[in-house]
């Protein structure tokens, strides 16, 4: 799958943009910072995903002044073109529509646009705390199995009402309580143990994955882990019950798969203590190429790579392994630098050069 051309119209700095990327290769984006070279990544990852990978606020996306966004992209794969648009409005729901038809969730587009996308924050998959590499994980899964998607939902919805259920016995008597907890602990516990199954099982493929990806951006043999750890032991249907009180006591749940720890390791030392910064960011990004190689295996084509700023994130060498080492598929790169002189045969878009001014009918 690529997509063939993108337009924008009041997304972020563009008043109005269409740009073709090389449906078959590489395609740098490149100029200064703030030229909104990010943007065009983003528009094409919020397509696919629904989200953005900068911002979780939806006014940020939309250009000063306009009451809306709006993007658009023609996708191509070897059977098949479609169109898939999407309004982002200042007021009301987000609306994506694929070929015409409203699209309700990720997994209606998975079959026609999904992405990888690397960013300079993904150095908090290494540097932040256990949400983000359980997040990561979540991520992993859906672009993987859109059907996880529903799961993960499932996971979050259970403990959000049992968070409110907690609180308010906190402050005032709830009718029938421990009933109405015995049905969210068991919701939880089947949901929580069949994400944390899948968390495991991802966890334990990508190993050998990472480890390979790192040692031949960084040159070096290292050796690269990840090591899931549950909050609980046993069932954790069993745990909730004994914690209740506890639970009740702190108006939060203290176990399941909310609270688990995923470490990255290297050379058996946790990389996010034991690492140099170079070795983080190289890590950072041999997890996401990995995640992309799980992702490619799992359909019949590989999606989409989206590479932010990776050229300022990496040092000379590690960049040069980067570039001679880009999977097969539709690659898409910013950079404010100028790419490595022997950089492979690559589609080169000047962002400062756009005409802002330009745009097609959209939806």
């Amino acid at each position: 799958m690529a997509v063939s051309n993108l337009q924008l119209t009041d997304f972020r700095c563009f008043k109005g943009v269409s740009v073709d990327p090389d449906p078959e290769g590489l395609t740098v984006f490149k100029g200064p910072n703030g030229t909104g070279k990010t943007s065009l990544l983003e528009a094409i990852a919020w397509l696919a995903t629904q989200k953005s990978f900068r911002s979780s606020s939806r006014e940020a996306m939309i250009r000063d002044g306009a009451d809306r966004a709006i993007a658009m992209a023609h996708i191509v794969s070897r059977t098949t073109t479609s169109t898939l648009g999407g309004e982002i409005p200042t007021s009301g729901s987000s609306r994506t529509r694929l070929n015409g038809r409203t699209a309700r969730n990720r997994a209606d587009v998975a079959g026609v646009l999904r992405v990888s996308v690397f960013s300079p924050d993904d150095l908090r998959l290494v540097q932040g705390g256990p949400a983000d590499r359980r997040d990561f994980l979540d991520e992993v899964l859906i672009n993987q199995m859109p059907r996880m998607e529903s799961l993960v939902a499932e996971v979050d919805r259970v403990l959000r009402q049992r968070a409110s259920l907690l609180r308010q016995a906190g402050w005032h008597k709830v009718a029938d309580l421990d009933s109405t907890l015995d049905v969210w602990d068991a919701r939880l516990a089947s949901a929580g143990e069949a994400l944390v199954e899948a968390r495991e099982a991802l966890a334990q493929h990508m190993v050998p994955l990472v480890s390979e990806t790192y040692s031949r951006l960084s040159g070096a043999p290292n050796v690269v882990g990840l090591r899931y750890r549950r909050s609980w032991d046993g069932e954790l249907a069993s745990v909730l019950a004994s914690r209740r009180e506890d639970d009740l006591r702190r108006q939060s749940t203290g176990a399941g798969p909310h609270r688990d720890e995923v470490e990255v390791l290297l050379d058996g030392r946790p990389a996010r203590t034991h690492a140099s910064q170079g070795e983080q960011r190289c890590m950072a990004m041999a997890l996401r190429l990995a995640a992309h190689s799980v992702a490619s295996a799992a359909g019949e084509e590989p999606p989409v790579l989206l590479l932010d700023d990776v050229l300022s994130e990496l040092d000379y060498s590690r960049a040069h392994a980067l570039m001679h080492s880009l999977p097969p598929g539709q690659v898409m790169l910013t950079s404010a630098v100028d790419p490595p002189k022997d950089l492979p045969e690559a589609t080169v878009v000047d962002v400062t050069g756009i005409d802002l001014g330009r745009s097609r009918g959209l939806l």
